[in-house]
């Protein structure tokens, strides 16, 4: 690597973990000193509070690295053109390109990192967030023993176009009770309705009890007499851990888990529902890349930048690129889960537009 190489790329690492220092320490400042009256009134332990705050810090560092790479990639270049050191590098021959070259590289290296992290570590680190925040707010201590653990309110898309709603799912027992099943024909018209008292799971098999089946013509209008069953055995691919599942959000589950929930939903022919859950899949794919495209983004600025205004200029132009870019990327979201673009699309075109502009920045710069 050459000197000219470590330089830059050396106040840009340093920029860039500083930034990352900062922002995770401000917010645990501001955090503390806002939540502080809950805190005394629940009586938080100091343990818990750590392992509270231990646990955020993936998902700190997933939002926060790429505006901490446009900081110290806009800091950086507006030093050296300052400096007049950017005049010198291009009298030498180097492109723009060439200039940053390793900065890029190092982005490329965030952006990889961020994806890992996401992926591996953030939806786990927010169900950890969300439990001990419950355990604070409930006033619960570490070490006392937890209650079985039942879900309410239990909604799920399953296969053959099934619909289940479930009032109590005790998953420690794997049963459930207040069942409504509602199958569906490839039309998405109602063609049965089973409604049981309780479900429980035994040998790979659901039996339910007291169990109401209703079929229904293309109208909607009950057909014969419904049939009254004191115990059924239900011809149902769901497990018990698909339905525990459920309890986890999109934003709780890692890549494999939305592909595989998204299969199942499939299934049930939603499709405003699947098309949602699309463009949040393949957000987790480009999201990542922001860090890198946003150095791109804020190489041009830094250099368009008054040689007087260095350090303040910095911040007031990653402020503004960072809010712009996110707007774009949210509208793009928007549109995407409206319909109106490809959920492929709709999460990759703030990216494209962004790159595209960025480039085209640089190709002006004199």
């Amino acid at each position: 690597m050459r000197i000219l190489d470590r330089y830059i790329l050396k106040s840009v690492i340093y920029i860039f973990f500083s930034c990352i220092f900062c922002f995770l320490f401000l917010y645990i400042i501001i955090d503390l000193l806002s939540n502080l009256d809950e805190i005394l009134k629940y009586r938080a332990t100091l343990m818990l509070l750590t392992r509270y705050y231990l646990s955020y810090l993936p998902v700190m560092f997933v939002q926060v690295s790429p505006f901490a790479c446009l900081l110290s990639s806009v800091y950086t270049f507006s030093k050296l053109n300052h400096n007049n050191e950017i005049i010198a590098m291009r009298s030498s021959g180097l492109s723009i390109f060439e200039i940053a070259r390793n900065v890029l590289l190092f982005g490329l290296l965030i952006s990889l990192l961020v994806f890992w992290v996401n992926d591996r570590f953030v939806p786990a680190a927010l169900s950890e967030n969300q439990k001990i925040k419950t355990q604070i707010e409930e006033g619960l201590k570490s070490n006392k023993i937890k209650k079985p653990e039942v879900i309410l309110n239990l909604a799920m898309y399953g296969s053959r176009n099934r619909l289940f709603f479930i009032s109590k799912f005790f998953t420690h027992t794997e049963t459930m009770e207040g069942i409504t099943i509602l199958e569906h024909d490839e039309n998405q018209n109602l063609k049965k309705k089973i409604v049981a008292d309780k479900g429980t799971y035994t040998d790979g098999l659901w039996r339910f009890s007291q169990c109401i089946t209703y079929n229904f013509d293309h109208n909607g209008q009950v057909i014969d007499v419904p049939s009254y069953f004191e115990e059924e055995i239900m011809a149902i691919s769901e497990t018990p851990r698909d339905f525990a599942n459920l309890r986890q959000k999109p934003e709780l589950m890692n890549i494999r888990q939305m592909q595989d929930y998204i299969w199942r939903v499939s299934k049930s022919g939603a499709t405003t529902v699947i098309r949602n859950l699309n463009v949040d899949l393949y957000q987790r794919f480009t999201m990542p890349f922001t860090s890198l495209i946003i150095i791109l983004l804020g190489i041009p600025f830094s250099l368009m930048t008054h040689k007087r205004a260095t350090g303040m200029a910095s911040i007031g132009i990653s402020i503004i690129v960072g809010f712009l870019y996110y707007i774009l990327d949210a509208v793009c979201l928007a549109i995407g889960k409206s319909g109106l673009l490809m959920p492929s699309l709709a999460a990759s075109m703030s990216h494209l537009i962004v790159l595209s502009i960025s480039l085209y920045l640089i190709a002006k710069l004199p």
